[in-house]
Order: structure tokens, then C-alpha cells, then sequence
């Protein structure tokens, strides 16, 4: 069994959590969602989480923290200690993303294999310092974008990959967000990176995955100390008859605490998607629909219903991925670093006014 350390009890170290184990609404622990793998230890600063009172978790999407019993899980207020566990085979980094690449270099160093939730970092150079971490040590390095996992949005990447419905043509992703007020860690966007790194980064990767890897970009937006709140951006192929787009930030109204969709043109079908949490609300406002030959359906997706079905997935793949010793593309660290670049790149186009290369 691949033992699973969960470093950061936030809101996606309870994704995480929740994501990985079976328990009762009273909090009991009843066994792991995950073949061949589970969660048994966790790392936080707060007393109270360590003994399993999470109800001061809360975040855009999914319920809240619960009280849970957590007598058979290791509890570690250190990380370092940690990693010296011989008990634990990988470590999975839920922290804010500023710390990032100090737990996860520490956690290759030690020998551990890592998981750390996206982005891999702020900053492209860490990101390069922990791929070479990564490949000194030997262990495996995946980074948790766990947007392909969605069903919505894995039925979009193989339909484009597989040409069922034709080549691509042209494509538009939307993911916006009000000013977070869950999360004391989210509170200072320039620990982030800003929305344009923490939030935007998604469609980064995913754009990255499905429709390839621009090579250059050309963003409007907006700019607060050098970080990216909110970005319109077209992607530039050397194919000049694709044309892909995004917009995404954090300065929605209040009450639109997260949305996202897509519109993708294939040459013998169109994808539509939108949903997001409305007024507190969770809102499939065009539910995933596929037209093609005049008519409209709405394709029955392939996933768990649950909240955290998509991060069930994603653990079972890095699971796998341990087990194999093989990281697969979905979790791929340089694709992720990739994106991150991107990032940056889009910050240089809104300030310069012009494209810039990626």
C-alpha cells in the first residue's frame, strides 16, 4: 500500500483528505477510496486539526470541515518530521503556494515520492530547482492539476485529442472568482502569485494539455504589485487558423464566489459547459452538451458524484504513479512548470501592451 503524508490542513488538504478516505457524517473513518493507497498521517500548525476538529475549514466549492476521528491516523505538527516517517512512501503538499518548494525539495531530499497541489510554485525558477531536486533524488515529482480530472473537462481534452468530432478550430475558457474571504492563507494574493497564478494557472495547464502549447501570448488585464487579478488572454499558434482564448480572475461581485465553462468549436461539433456557485448555490447553468448535426445532447459523463470525485482520481493516479514509478502526463511537474510560465508571460504581455513569447 502507498502510504500517503498530507502536509497542510486548509481547505485542499481537506479536499485531499476527503478525496482519499471513507468516513461517516459523524466522523468515523470506515477505509480509503484509493486502490492500493491511503491517507495515515497528516502535518498542521493548529492543535485543534491534529485532533481532527476541522469545522474552520471552508472554501469556494464543497461543505464544510467536519469533527473526525482521526486515533488512527499520525499527526505531526513538524514537517520535517515528517519526512524522517519511515511509514509514509509519499507526501502529498496542501500548503499555501509560497511554501511549496521548501516542503517539497525537503520531501524529495528524504526520499520521499511528492504529490504538491498546483501551482508547482510561484516563481519559475523554484519550479526548475524542484524538478532538479527531483530528478537528484530519484523520486517522483507530480503536481496536482485536477482540473483534467473533472469529468466535463476530460471528456473536452479526448474529444479533442481522439478527433472524434474533427480537429479543433477555436476555443474559450472562463474561470472567475470574488475576492476570497474563506481562507486567511488566500487573504494576500501576492503570496499567490495573484489570481492570474493561483486561479488562472488551471486553464494554463489545461489549454497546455488539450489544445498544445502557444507560442506566444497576448493579455489585457489587470496588474496590482506586478501580479495578474484578472486576464484576458488569446493564444498564439504557430497554426494561425486555431484561435484560443481565456478569461479568468478574482474581481467578481460578491456572491460569485467561482465559475468556470468553455465553449470548444470542432470541426463537426461545438462543446458547451458552464457552472459555478452562485449566491451560495452550486449552478450547472449549461450542463456539458455536445451539438453536432443540428441536435443537442447532454452526454452522460464518466466520474464519482461526490464533491471531491475529480480529486479521488487524481490521488488514484498518483497512487498509480508511485506503484509504476512512471509520472504520467496528467501530473506531469515540467508540463506544470510549464504553465507556470505562462503565467509569467502573460504578466509581461499587460504590461508591455504585446505579445510575448512563451
Amino acid at each position: 500500500m502507498v502510504r500517503i503524508g498530507i502536509v497542510g490542513i486548509g481547505f485542499m488538504g481537506w479536499t485531499h483528505f476527503s478525496g482519499a478516505t471513507k468516513f461517516t457524517d459523524a466522523g468515523q473513518m470506515t477505509g480509503s477510496k484509493i486502490k492500493g493507497g491511503a491517507v495515515t498521517a497528516i502535518c498542521a500548525r493548529s492543535a485543534e486539526k491534529l485532533i481532527g476538529d476541522w469545522r474552520s475549514i471552508q472554501g469556494n466549492f464543497g461543505p464544510r470541515g467536519i469533527k473526525l476521528d482521526l486515533t488512527k491516523v499520525g499527526a505531526y505538527d513538524n514537517y520535517r518530521e515528517m519526512i524522517k516517517d519511515p511509514d509514509i512512501d509519499l507526501i502529498d503538499v496542501c500548503l499555501p503556494n509560497d511554501r511549496h518548494e521548501e516542503v517539497a525539495i525537503a520531501a524529495l531530499e528524504g526520499g520521499k515520492h511528492v504529490l504538491v497541489e498546483k501551482p508547482i510554485a510561484v516563481d519559475p525558477k523554484a519550479a526548475d530547482r524542484m524538478l532538479a531536486a527531483a530528478k537528484k533524488s530519484g523520486r517522483l515529482l507530480m503536481v496536482a492539476h485536477v482540473l483534467p480530472f473533472f469529468p466535463e473537462f476530460k471528456f473536452a481534452s479526448e474529444a479533442i485529442e481522439s478527433g472524434k468530432y474533427g480537429k479543433l478550430k477555436a476555443a474559450h475558457f472562463r474561470r472567475v472568482i470574488s475576492a476570497p474571504k474563506w481562507s486567511g492563507d488566500m487573504s494576500d494574493f501576492r503570496k499567490l502569485g495573484g489570481w492570474g497564478i493561483d486561479l488562472h494557472i488551471h486553464d494554463n495547464h489545461f489549454i497546455s494539455l488539450a489544445c498544445g502549447v502557444p507560442q506566444q501570448v497576448f493579455s489585457r488585464g489587470i496588474l496590482e504589485d506586478g501580479c495578474v487579478n484578472h486576464v484576458h488572454t488569446q493564444y498564439v499558434y504557430e497554426d494561425g487558423a486555431i484561435a484560443v482564448s481565456a478569461v479568468s480572475g478574482g474581481i467578481a461581485a460578491e456572491g460569485l464566489a467561482f465559475a468556470h465553462g468553455y465553449e470548444i468549436f470542432l470541426e463537426n461539433a461545438t462543446l458547451m459547459y458552464s457552472a459555478g456557485t452562485l449566491a451560495g448555490e452550486w449552478c450547472a447553468d449549461r450542463p456539458l452538451t455536445v451539438i453536432e448535426k443540428g441536435k443537442a445532447r447532454q452526454p452522460k459523463l464518466k466520474g464519482g458524484a461526490e464533491w471531491c470525485s475529480a480529486f479521488t482520481s487524481e490521488l488514484q493516479v498518483a497512487v498509480d504513479a508511485v506503484k509504476s514509478g512512471q509520472v504520467p502526463k496528467l501530473l506531469s511537474a515540467e508540463l506544470a512548470r510549464d504553465a507556470l510560465k505562462m503565467c509569467h508571460a502573460e504578466a509581461r504581455s499587460i504590461a508591455s501592451g504585446k505579445p510575448t513569447r512563451v
